[in-house]
C-alpha cells in the first residue's frame, strides 16, 4: 500500500509539474518498488526488522522534453511530492487509542 500511494502521489505530482512547465508528456509510467523483510513483518523472526529498507521510485517517460526539462520535472516531482516528502523527512508519528465502554 505504501508503494502504491508513493506511485499515485508521485504521478499525480509529475502530471501538475509538467503541466505549469508546459513539458508536454505522451505517457508517464510510474514505478515504485522497494526491500523489504516480510520475517519481521509476518512475526517469523524477532530479528528482523519491520518495513522497507529500500525504496526506489522510477519513472519512464514518453516525451519530446529535453534532459534539462526532464531533470526539473524529476527535481520538481521529488519536491512537491507529499508522499515522498514525508517519507523522505522521518516525521514525528504519534499513536493514540480510546475506548467507547457500551452496556
Amino acid at each position: 500500500m505504501l508503494l502504491e500511494a508513493l506511485a499515485a502521489c508521485a504521478g499525480v505530482t509529475l502530471n501538475a509539474v509538467a503541466t505549469a512547465l508546459e513539458i508536454p508528456m505522451r505517457s508517464a509510467i510510474v514505478k515504485a518498488d522497494g526491500d523489504v523483510d516480510f520475517q519481521g513483518t509476518l512475526g517469523v523472526s524477532k530479528d528482523a526488522p519491520i518495513g522497507f529498507k529500500n525504496i526506489r521510485l522510477n519513472f519512464v517517460l514518453d516525451t519530446d522534453a529535453s534532459p534539462e526539462q526532464i531533470a526539473s520535472l524529476i527535481k520538481l516531482t521529488e519536491r512537491y511530492c507529499v508522499i515522498f516528502q514525508t517519507l523522505n523527512t522521518n516525521p514525528e508519528l504519534t499513536v493514540t487509542a480510546s475506548s467507547i465502554k457500551t452496556n
